[in-house]
């Protein structure tokens, strides 16, 4: 008998004759993210992914990398033994040894059809040999423990514990993307949700020390460490502001200032995202939820945009997004208090519905190209995960 993790995933198996593509990607993710862990060996079999545990392996730190990796539809500790009613029987007792539990369940899929007994005389052969050496009873509705058995041709698997994954798909398998990670609540979010639809998360902030504080970059290097553990070795483009800022104030409409910081971020990032094979812009932007993000304003924003800019939480609610936010671990350091760049020389009156007209007029007097060139000539890149 051995004992491992058994995973399964949901999406990736319906992807047909490109299904080996997604299954060896996830495989892949598996093994990086259980690095330092004590695994011995990922396996990928027809349906499903095993992980072999080492001597030394941390069944414990191994359970929770797994929770982190997109693709996974759920997983289990397993035992592994012949595909014989004898072994079965034993192994489930070993699974249960330390379970206190006085009700129990046995479900079993026999995917091997030549198998001598069927799925229900399994169940009842087993759970008749539980109830007699632990003194449990059958609960066929609310079981304190079900003990699931798997038969396949080659082994069978039995198990007492079922972990939901994330789902979605593995990441890498769905290009790059080029996230304008801020220090707040929505672009995080964004950039997870991209992240689970196997997208490879390259990110770039803007920011505005020494007229902010450093709490921003403090900050969105701990949110992108948070999204390391799922999106795996992360890149962050750090892009000075400040001037830029300065330039525009100097130069533009008061109530324009906004969109036009929005202009020069996607002029910049679209650069930054040519030289990384990025194929389109994230951001955190939700319908109407502050004036920059009307729909009017997002189509002047956008309209100097080369590349797609992908806006996953166009059609939710600040509570909805708050809810991920939470879940995914990246809110307590987005509620820390900081100065986002773009709450630099913001105009009491923000224009709501900019035509596009306006703003190009607006933009007439500055040199465009040049202080483009001028906020790359000093990026800088950092590397967390």
């Amino acid at each position: 008998m051995e004992e491992l993790f058994s995973i399964h995933y949901a999406e990736v198996g319906l992807k047909g004759k490109n299904r080996i593509f997604f299954e060896k990607r996830l495989a892949k993710n598996i093994k990086i993210a259980l690095r330092g862990t004590g695994y011995a060996e990922v396996e990928r079999l027809h349906d499903r992914i095993l992980v072999h545990l080492g001597q030394h392996a941390n069944v414990a730190d191994v359970r929770q990398c797994l929770r982190q990796v997109m693709g996974i539809a759920h997983f289990e500790l397993s035992c592994r033994t012949e595909a014989d009613i004898t072994s079965i029987k034993a192994a489930a007792l070993q699974q249960l040894q330390g379970c206190s539990c006085e009700s129990l369940k046995v479900e079993t899929k026999r995917a091997d059809k030549t198998f001598p007994l069927t799925s229900p005389q399994v169940s009842a052969e087993v759970g008749g040999y539980l109830i007699k050496e632990t003194g449990a009873r059958a609960d066929m509705h609310n079981p304190d423990v079900i003990c699931w058995v798997k038969i396949t041709h080659n082994a069978a698997y039995i198990s007492t514990e079922k972990n939901q994954g994330i789902g979605g798909l593995p990441v890498g398998v769905s290009g790059k993307v080029l996230v304008m990670l801020s220090g707040g609540i929505d672009s995080p979010v964004a950039a997870w949700q991209m992240i689970k639809r196997g997208a490879k998360a390259v990110f770039i902030h803007f920011y505005s020390y020494p007229y902010t504080d450093k709490a921003s970059l403090e900050k969105v290097i701990e949110i992108a460490e948070v999204l390391a553990v799922s999106n795996y070795r992360s890149a962050i483009y750090l892009v000075p502001f400040a001037d830029l800022q300065q330039t525009i104030v100097a130069a533009t409409p008061a109530p324009f200032r906004v969109l036009l910081y929005r202009r020069m971020m996607t002029r910049i990032a679209q650069r930054v995202a040519a030289s990384v094979a990025a194929e389109a812009l994230v951001t955190g932007e939700s319908l109407a939820q502050v004036a920059s993000q009307t729909l009017t304003n997002l189509r002047t924003i956008e309209a100097i945009a080369e590349i797609p800019i992908l806006r996953p939480l166009i059609g939710e609610d600040k509570a909805e997004i708050i809810q991920k936010a939470q879940r995914i671990g990246t809110y307590d350091v987005s509620t820390r208090p900081h100065q986002d760049c773009c709450s630099l020389f913001v105009p009491k009156h923000p224009a709501t519905r900019a035509s596009l007209a306006a703003l190009e007029d607006a933009e007439s007097g500055l040199d465009v190209d040049a202080l483009v060139e001028n906020a790359l000539n000093n990026l800088e890149k950092t590397v967390v995960g």
